[in-house]
């Protein structure tokens, strides 16, 4: 009964990233992959930390869960995710997406190395059945004749693609790291407290390459209220909700089964894009969606 409620876990955080996407595109082609993180990292970690101090959450961090989550935040968030953003605004959300999903590979094939966790039965073909929809939902999910701005390529999609796969790969590694420390039942760690140690730290790095002066780290274009709204909405989406629930879900939960079941938020995108565009998605956009639910179904029934 515990890991089927953290099934659960894992794919309401995939739901809160899903959401999130909406605010991102946009804001992070305004300020740039760096300025677009660092803000991002900036408000999430005033929300997490104010929450921790309000719960007392942080007493249960230790010198030793406090290096591994910083190191997790360098890694998953400070490279991963300014990784992703940069791959977003080369390739749109859309195909940055079907590279990220690939962190559910990452983590089954490191799990398995690392943790000796093994995915088999019916849960390996419900595995399969979601990993093969949400490849389907995204590489079948653009029409012909679709201009939107989401869908154009800026510049060789090579460097897209490459920093896509390094994101996914941060994801996992980052994920196997912080296994161990939450499912200590000895000296359980505050989710909470946990990722506002991750998100903090990948705040100041980001703040160290800004002060060093490198160009990229500059914003494209100043910004303002409603980009700052966007931003701040991604924050607590993705990364305060988001990723907390991801930890409380490795607390019972494998390493793999995890990642699979957070890997279908760009299925949930669909509907969200279909409101926003006032386009339905292709075909085989809703085919992959309707075998991703099929394994959802599939492994949460077997657990």
């Amino acid at each position: 009964m515990i890991s089927f409620s953290y099934d659960y876990l894992a794919l309401a955080a995939a739901a809160c990233w899903a959401v999130a996407s909406l605010f991102s595109a946009h804001a992070a082609r305004h300020l740039g992959a760096f300025a677009f993180s660092r803000w991002r990292m900036f408000c999430v970690s005033l929300m997490l930390w104010a929450a921790t101090l309000l719960t007392g959450g942080w007493s249960s961090l230790s010198s030793t869960s406090v290096g591994i989550m910083a190191m997790s935040g360098l890694i998953g968030i400070f490279i991963g995710d300014t990784a992703l953003f940069a791959a977003m605004n080369r390739l749109g959300p859309r195909r940055a997406s079907v590279l990220f999903a690939t962190h559910a590979l990452f983590s089954a094939v490191l799990a398995y190395l690392i943790f000796g966790e093994v995915i088999q039965g019916w849960t390996l073909v419900g595995c399969l059945l979601l990993i093969s929809g949400v490849m389907l939902a995204i590489f079948m999910g653009k029409r012909a004749n679709d201009t939107h701005a989401w869908e154009q390529d800026n510049g060789s999609p090579w460097p897209g693609i490459a920093l896509g796969l390094l994101a996914a790969l941060c994801q996992s590694i980052a994920t196997l790291m912080v296994k161990p420390i939450m499912m200590d039942m000895q000296a359980p760690v505050d989710p909470i407290s946990a990722s506002a140690v991750r998100m903090s730290t990948a705040f100041f790095a980001h703040l160290l390459l800004l002060w060093c002066g490198w160009k990229v780290a500059k914003p494209l274009q100043r910004i303002n209220w409603p980009i700052f709204g966007m931003v701040a909405l991604n924050a607590l989406l993705s990364m305060g909700i988001g990723m907390t629930l991801i930890l409380l879900a490795l607390r019972h939960g494998e390493v793999g089964m995890v990642a699979m079941l957070s890997s279908v938020s760009p299925v949930l995108v669909l509907p969200l894009l279909w409101l926003l565009t006032k386009r339905s998605p292709a075909f085989g956009a809703w085919l992959g969606a309707a075998i991703t639910v099929l394994g959802t179904v599939v492994i949460v029934a077997r657990h």
